[in-house]
């Protein structure tokens, strides 16, 4: 008779150097044990950007929230927990939604020309006119002037009497112009000279974008026998219309925020009728020492841009 060498099972989980469950992996677990120091070192890298952020960022935004809600004055007499008053006093004063109205309109008078003329800009450069690099320059070179010596430059070309936008208008025969003293003019100027002043960073964003556009549409828009305007409404202003929404939700912004031109060149004249509301709440701070209710006026323009912000933004995650 034959007797099977195998041994039992129960034997063979006896026997010593045998295990009944699986083998250890000390390499998976000294590959998570990397991870880990790799995933500590990253936080450490972070932190620096994280502690700026809490100082600069974070901190003010409490700060100036808690200063809001009191009386705080900037001859450091009185900072008193006066709750919602403030804010209860910005809704009923008359300059505040004067200037606000005021802030609407430059952003009504700049964001329309910004985008317009900075995407005919970027298509006139991207069709191939001679001396490319003259025109990206000159287009592009105002950007990076300045405030200040924007201001004082068209501050001089605006003088009514030896400015040269009058002497101009004196030679083919039409009468001078109140550019900054006009109460129904001196906005539409400082429109004009934030135009000339910031459009080139709208065309360079154009650009980049009309430069990302696959040729082969083209190609085969022209194949098909399609013009040049109707390859610019078919082909390119659609591709461009998610860099559109970009350029018109900053661009907004950023003419909401205006105050270093006016306050440069009309210092909120004539009559307050330049006065944006950023100017108030200086003027507030700054001049009448009333930290607490300019504190106030701040976050009441902080959540209108927030919630314009929100309504522009709210189309374009419905539509994905």
């Amino acid at each position: 008779m034959t007797v099977s060498s195998t041994p039992a099972v129960g034997q063979a989980a006896d026997r010593p150097g045998r295990h009944a469950g699986p083998a250890p992996r000390p390499a998976a677990d000294g590959v998570r044990t990397r991870r880990g120091v790799r995933d500590r070192s990253g936080y450490l890298f972070v932190l620096p950007f994280v502690i700026a952020g809490g100082l600069f960022l974070a901190w003010p935004i409490v700060s100036g929230l808690w200063m809001s809600l009191t009386n705080r004055s900037l001859t450091g007499l009185g900072s008193e927990f006066i709750g919602f008053d403030n804010y209860v006093e910005a809704f009923k004063d008359p300059q505040v939604w004067q200037t606000l109205w005021q802030t609407l309109l430059f952003t009504i008078l700049s964001t329309i020309p910004l985008v317009l003329v900075g995407l005919v800009m970027a298509l006139l450069v991207h069709t191939g006119l001679p001396g490319q690099w003259l025109w990206r320059t000159s287009f592009f070179a105002s950007y990076l002037l300045p405030s200040a010596v924007v201001a004082s430059v068209f501050v001089w070309i605006f003088q009514p009497d030896i400015g040269l936008a009058n002497t101009l208008l004196d030679k083919v025969g039409l009468g001078p112009v109140g550019w900054l003293t006009d109460k129904g003019v001196a906005m539409l100027s400082i429109a004009m000279v934030t135009v000339w002043w910031t459009v080139g960073f709208n065309f360079l964003l154009y650009l980049a974008a009309l430069q990302g556009i696959p040729g082969t549409l083209y190609e085969a828009a022209t194949i098909d026998g399609a013009g040049g305007w109707r390859r610019l409404f078919s082909i390119t202003l659609p591709q461009l219309g998610k860099v559109t929404g970009i350029i018109l939700v900053l661009q907004i912004l950023a003419s909401l925020k205006v105050f270093d031109q006016v306050y440069l060149m009309t210092a909120g004249g004539p009559n307050g009728s330049t006065r944006p509301i950023l100017e108030y709440v200086y003027d507030t701070g700054f001049t009448n020492y009333r930290l607490g209710y300019a504190s106030a006026i701040s976050y009441v323009f902080f959540a209108i841009i927030l919630v314009l912000t929100l309504l522009r933004l709210l189309p374009s995650r419905k539509g994905r």
